[in-house]
């Protein structure tokens, strides 16, 4: 289990973690605890949301500005 002692809200990384929240995500040897500096500061984590890729990027992220060398329609010039 990896352990994360700078709370991630406020940024303050304790020296002393006991008595301080925290929450095990994950499970097994990949599982992360972190350690919160207050319930407070847990709660606003834990009311974070999470970005699923899989379900909320369903956008293509094209750029659809011209590069250098293309004409002004978008199609690109003959070169050589």
């Amino acid at each position: 289990m990896r352990i994360e002692r700078t709370d991630p809200i406020t940024g303050k990384t304790l020296t002393h973690t006991d008595g301080h929240p925290y929450m095990v995500e994950g499970e097994g040897p990949d599982a992360l605890k972190i350690y919160f500096e207050s319930e407070e500061t847990k709660q606003k984590y834990q009311g974070m949301g999470t970005e699923r890729p899989e379900r909320d990027l369903n956008h293509t992220l094209d750029n659809p500005a011209p590069l250098p060398g293309d004409e002004p329609n978008g199609i690109p010039q003959q070169r050589g």
